[in-house]
């Protein structure tokens, strides 16, 4: 059975740098298959580009299988493109009709500076991270750990929220450039389980407080963060981040 292919306009944001101003470059890439992911697709676009004696255009890539969240794209007006619990490596040229218009962005929010291109500098997460700390509850050996009891519930739930992989589409998509589902869901991971609760407070505030010292803005409770999230992390996280953030504050 024959591949169908695809025409396309692409709009590429192009910036050389955090300081440049910037610009939309418009690039024709004709005979796409639609079973290509959009990262090919990408590929498709920049070896044409080099082949043209033209600088490519830089974006960020890993693993290609929706693990790593450094694919972040801003695709025609939504973080990670049109479709919903996937990342940008793992969305499909199916999506797009023959001669659309596709307007590719970086992430815009001032905790993510652009490096070049379509690549944001998201090392904010792991300041963000590092602030929290480690568990440093002494729970023996391995076997002594996996005993430790715990509710099966808050077991699942704090596997969905260390699927988190950090990719800030949460923080791209509201509109106060906020990265409280992402500090929320780091935070939960640990709060939920017995090894976490002991410096759960002390966590939930030092985060926070980075959090607001690298520039990323008040949560906006519109829930465009649950909706455009990859792994479908859930608001109520940050509800459970704003009981742990108060009772600690008390508690101070």
């Amino acid at each position: 059975m024959s591949t169908k292919t695809i025409n396309l306009t692409l709009k590429v944001w192009r910036q050389n740098g955090p300081k440049d101003k910037g610009q939309f470059e418009t690039y024709q890439v004709n005979n796409v298959s639609t079973d290509s992911s959009f990262l090919e697709m990408m590929d498709v676009l920049n070896e044409q580009l080099i082949n043209e004696g033209k600088e490519p255009v830089a974006f960020d890539h890993d693993c290609r299988e929706g693990i790593c969240g450094m694919c972040s794209m801003y695709i025609n007006g939504r973080a990670h493109g049109p479709d919903r619990l996937i990342p940008t490596c793992q969305l499909h040229m199916r999506k797009f009709s023959d001669g659309e218009t596709i307007t590719v962005e970086p992430w815009r929010a001032n905790g993510f500076p652009v490096i070049k291109d379509l690549m944001v500098d998201r090392s904010a997460f792991d300041k963000i991270l590092q602030a929290g700390g480690f568990v440093s509850v002494n729970t023996g050996g391995v076997p002594d750990a996996n005993a430790i009891p715990i509710p099966k519930e808050a077991a699942d739930e704090a596997m969905d929220a260390a699927a988190c992989i950090g990719c800030g589409a949460c923080v791209a998509t509201c509109k106060n450039s906020s990265a409280m589902l992402f500090v929320s869901a780091k935070v939960s991971q640990l709060a939920l389980l017995p090894q976490g609760k002991v410096e759960a407070k002390r966590r939930a505030l030092n985060m926070i407080a980075k959090m607001d010292e690298l520039g990323f803005g008040n949560c906006s409770n519109t829930g465009a963060c649950e909706i455009e999230c990859p792994k479908g992390i859930s608001l109520a996280h940050i509800a459970r981040l704003n009981r742990e953030f108060l009772t600690a504050s008390f508690t101070a």
